[in-house]
């Protein structure tokens, strides 16, 4: 598969920063997100394993990616405004970044989310809440730096199937018909992803419950300390948005 999948986790986490660091529309976000103050944010989904799969692939690290998602939770206020108020502060913020970037309220995508995919949802508790039932459990990856510049990792099933190019779904929540849509667009620009069948009961993660209270596998917080620590791990790795009214 590739040098990182299948290896101890802090080297996975120092790879995955490497990485990321090379992407540079995600090294510019990254820098500038935390001017938002936004509650609780992420970047996150699938600009982070599209990054890696192209670094993979030998490809730009951009390519292929549509949008980049910056997520936060603040349940205070779920109204369409105060969610507004982030994505036109980010639009000032983000004019001379070359990518499309997404602001959601985590909070709030209850109220929206029957309408776009046709059934209801609860409310998420946390912005983690929500990336748990992000469609597969490669995209299940979201990252920051904290106010003390250490790296941050939230990936509710780990980093191996990112690694392993395993694009495997995540039942909790969505249901077929999205994940093949999905898996359509990567393969036709991914060609060495390896794709877990939806109907695969062996490989595939299933929906727990109908709630979100259901104990994940997470990283968090990986301080600095720790990821230079992995350093010499893994042999031969090169170490202005328009807005719809409501919308995913």
């Amino acid at each position: 598969m590739f040098a990182a999948h299948n290896q101890h986790l802090k080297a996975q986490i120092y790879c995955l920063e490497q990485f990321l660091q090379q992407n540079r529309i995600i090294k510019s976000l990254l820098r500038l997100a935390p001017k938002l103050r936004m509650p609780n944010w992420y970047l996150g989904a699938g600009c982070i394993s599209q990054t890696v799969w192209n670094v993979q692939h030998g490809f730009d690290l951009i390519h292929g990616i549509e949008d980049y998602d910056l997520v936060y939770q603040d349940p205070s206020d779920t109204s369409y405004e105060g969610e507004d108020y982030y994505v036109r502060r980010g639009r000032e913020l983000f004019k001379d970044i070359p990518g499309q970037v997404e602001i959601k309220n985590e909070a709030r995508v209850h109220l929206w989310y029957e309408r776009h995919f046709g059934y209801k949802i609860k409310p998420y508790e946390s912005v983690e809440d929500a990336i748990n039932t992000w469609p597969t459990t490669a995209t299940c990856v979201a990252v920051k730096y904290d106010d003390k510049d250490r790296f941050v990792v939230y990936a509710p099933y780990g980093l191996n199937d990112l690694f392993g190019m395993i694009v495997r779904p995540n039942k909790f929540q969505i249901k077929k018909e999205i994940y093949e849509k999905k898996v359509e667009r990567w393969v036709k620009i991914w060609h060495r992803l390896k794709i877990i069948p939806w109907d695969d009961e062996r490989h595939g993660r299933k929906m727990v419950d109908s709630g979100h209270n259901v104990s994940h596998h997470h990283i968090e917080s990986i301080s600095v300390r720790l990821i230079r620590e992995a350093r010499g791990s893994l042999k031969g790795i090169d170490t202005t948005i328009e807005r719809e009214p409501d919308r995913m």
